[in-house]
């Protein structure tokens, strides 16, 4: 059974390949051209297509002290039947960001979560004799991004159960066979997210199964003061894919209320890093993009 601090760091890696935070970002807003989950929204993304997003307001909306309840509930029918329109309903979103400022969405997104993907990811890898924390945040990585089972009966007729080859051995085997799935995957959206496997292939060569502390992935460190919210600010800058959280929003805020022309959405794109730029211009720092000490100093942040 894995420890606590194991759970939180198994858990980490996930947010971090979704919103680019060790803890999640609660606000995450997002629509990827070819998604077919078309908005995608909070810690763990959940999305428009496949119902989820409707399942989660909806047990927002039905939770007590919801601040914005009351604003959100006109939309449930809406979310019901999978209006797509709603991916870009200003209204819409600007309204999921502000619920995800409410403790009672942080609290219900965490419980969403758990109860959807975290507990049925542990009820499978124990059911396929996946014990190791590493193995099993490989296994909640695929109940988050989908396709787990289509994938795990596809490992198992090529190379075998666990129980034969051995955990990590599978383990091993599973991950090159989603790496595959997605670099070769019909939907343009899905190929990128290779990134995923590769960094789970990096824990597997260094055999860090137990995933031992600090873990650094895709440039951000998860460690005790990461997983307890008490680490120093880390670089932000222009990123393929972006770089998304609370952080990048509050950046933008600040650009904006210097002036710039920047829609607020948690997302360090091009126009950020633009804005940016000419910050750093006016202010006389270097001007490379990259928001450290300096750069936020002269933010205010």
């Amino acid at each position: 059974m894995l420890t606590d601090l194991q759970k939180k760091t198994a858990a980490a890696i996930v947010n971090v390949f979704e919103t680019g935070c060790v803890l999640g970002d609660y606000g995450a807003l997002a629509t990827l051209p070819g998604d077919t989950g078309h908005l995608s929204y909070g810690r763990s993304q959940v999305t428009l297509g496949s119902g989820s997003l409707y399942r989660l307001v909806q047990a927002y909306c039905n939770s007590l002290g919801a601040a914005f309840g009351a604003q959100l509930i006109p939309y449930l029918e809406r979310l019901q039947q999978r209006d797509f329109t709603l991916d870009t309903d200003t209204a819409f979103r600007t309204l999921l960001r502000q619920a995800a400022q409410d403790s009672t969405m942080q609290t219900v997104q965490d419980q969403f979560f758990d109860g959807n993907y975290w507990a049925p990811a542990e009820l499978a890898a124990a059911g396929m004799g996946i014990s190791s924390a590493l193995g099993t945040s490989v296994v909640y990585d695929s109940h988050v991004q989908g396709a787990w089972t289509i994938l795990r009966d596809r490992t198992v007729a090529k190379f075998g159960a666990p129980s034969v080859l051995g955990e990590n051995e599978w383990v091993n085997h599973y991950v090159n066979m989603r790496r595959d799935w997605l670099v070769t995957n019909s939907n343009p959206a899905l190929r990128p997210t290779v990134y995923r496997m590769d960094s789970f292939l990096s824990l597997i060569q260094a055999s860090r199964y137990d995933l031992p502390l600090p873990i650094v992935l895709r440039g951000i460190t998860i460690d005790e003061n990461t997983l307890g919210g008490t680490a120093a600010p880390r670089l932000l800058r222009l990123t393929t894919p972006p770089m998304t959280c609370d952080d990048v929003r509050a950046l933008q805020q600040a650009l904006v209320a210097t002036g710039a022309n920047l829609i607020v959405d948690g997302t360090f794109g091009r126009d950020t890093d633009a804005a940016v730029r000419q910050f750093q211009q006016r202010q006389g720092v270097d001007t490379d993009g990259i928001v450290g000490a300096a750069t936020r100093s002269a933010l205010g942040l």
